[in-house]
């Protein structure tokens, strides 16, 4: 038994973590495309709208990439996790039909008319479709969270005799007070993805004296949203989602911050230090006193229940993996808002596009965002643990009982085959999209 769910949940986690490379590009980067093609159409600069349709491709690659890796996450829910939506699938179907019916379709149909469509609508109905596309995409978002955050903070519903969650209240899942900042946290960091995406193409092509025009306007426009969505990030919406854990998963907020014993005068907030699960403490700890309880509560002297008062099978079965999680997200956000608080300054000194050093730090730094965000994901998953639905459904009892270990690590391998060669060939697209540049310098 505890082979199948490990394999069940490291199969889930494996596809979840590849499909979401793609969707928190396309998040952000269709705000970033409206923004360019408004742009054209109030100034009729053509690098604006070149601007708009080049990275319209990528996303259209990422939009195709997410589709395919969405598919298998589905479908999990029926084969390994049966039991889970037998029970939930009252509430959470809704949601996540939802997302399907009207989100998906919304941004693909648009999407398409974006692509194809500009000579035949004229300039102001292009802009509309790339709005309708942005606003398809956020949607998305919006479902999901709202079925994750049902999961992370059940409300609205009823349990039936026969064990079975439903819908009691259906506003209540758009109301449920997890749902806004979650979603305002991820949108933000997904704009921070797109934006260091953007601006590192920008250094590239100034860096090789390649398209230099539209390469100083990816990088001014990266930096710019970069900052701002990076702060953002950080708070309110960082500081709202982590008071909310605070609330209504204090278990989940000692873990994460690496409260092993709960002290009487306020709570330190750790900068360094490593979980020792054997003498239940943090090794190397370097911490400023009564910070945290000051970012928590606004008092200094506030009182933060640790680990040594919850029951052992109340807290997250992998209290190190949650603690570094949330470590790390927090260390590269912290990163991000100096590297583009640096560009942004150099930007307004007229020193940003001669700065080689900064220029390839943005080119390099493309991955991390991607981390910083799956550390994320991470951090609300793990911290949700040991329940599927928090308080109410453990995940020893949301497995299928009649798929097996064997079974699901077959699978698994074969997605993991199946992933590198998508992989790849998402690499290989992308390159190609960018060594060709923005169409309109390609005449």
């Amino acid at each position: 038994m505890e082979d199948m769910i490990f394999y069940d949940r490291l199969q889930f986690a494996f596809t979840i973590t590849f499909h979401y490379i793609f969707p928190q590009l396309t998040m952000g980067l269709s705000l970033l495309i409206v923004y360019f093609k408004w742009k054209y159409l109030r100034n009729k600069i053509e690098k604006y709208n070149d601007s708009a349709k080049f990275f319209m491709k990528i996303f259209a690659i990422n939009f195709t990439m997410g589709v395919v890796t969405g598919i298998p996450m589905e479908f999990q829910f029926g084969t390994n996790w049966a039991k889970f939506s037998e029970l939930t699938g009252g509430i959470i179907g809704q949601t996540l039909a939802m997302e399907g019916m009207f989100s998906f379709f919304l941004e693909s149909s648009f999407l398409a008319l974006f692509i194809f469509g500009e000579k035949l609508m004229g300039q102001k109905l292009h802009l509309l479709t790339g709005f309708l596309v942005f606003l398809g995409s956020w949607a998305s978002g919006w479902f999901i969270l709202a079925t994750n955050a049902w999961m992370q903070h059940p409300v609205g519903y009823e349990i039936l005799e026969n064990g079975k969650f439903v819908l009691e209240n259906f506003s209540a899942l758009f109301t449920n007070p997890w749902l806004l900042p979650a979603f305002l946290h991820n949108q933000l960091a997904s704009v921070v993805t797109s934006s260091f995406v953007v601006a590192s193409i920008g250094a590239f092509y100034v860096l090789r004296n390649k398209q230099v025009e539209h390469g100083k306007l990816f990088l001014k426009t990266g930096v710019i949203f970069g900052l701002v969505s990076s702060i953002l990030v950080a708070f309110p919406t960082g500081d709202w989602n982590a008071k909310n854990v605070a609330k209504y998963q204090p278990a989940a907020f000692a873990a994460m911050e690496g409260i092993f014993e709960t002290e009487e005068a306020g709570a330190e907030i750790v900068l360094i230090g490593q979980p020792n699960m054997v003498e239940k403490k943090l090794d190397n700890k370097i911490a400023v006193p009564n910070i945290l309880s000051f970012l928590t509560y606004q008092e200094w002297d506030r009182q933060i229940v640790g680990m040594d008062k919850f029951k052992e099978e109340e807290l997250p079965d992998n209290i190190p993996a949650l603690y570094y999680s949330y470590h790390i997200m927090v260390g590269l956000g912290t990163v991000f808002m100096a590297i583009m608080a640096l560009a942004a300054f150099l930007l307004w000194r007229n020193k940003l596009y001669t700065s080689k050093a900064i220029l390839w730090s943005i080119m390099f730094l493309v991955p991390f965002p991607y981390i910083a965000n799956l550390t994320g994901w991470y951090t609300a998953e793990l911290g949700r643990q040991p329940y599927l639905v928090y308080g109410l459904l453990r995940t020893t009892e949301g497995v299928s009982p009649t798929v097996s270990s064997g079974n699901t690590l077959f699978t698994l391998l074969g997605f993991v085959a199946l992933y590198m060669l998508l992989g790849l060939l998402f690499l290989v697209l992308v390159g190609k999209t960018i060594n060709q540049g923005p169409k309109h310098q390609t005449h």
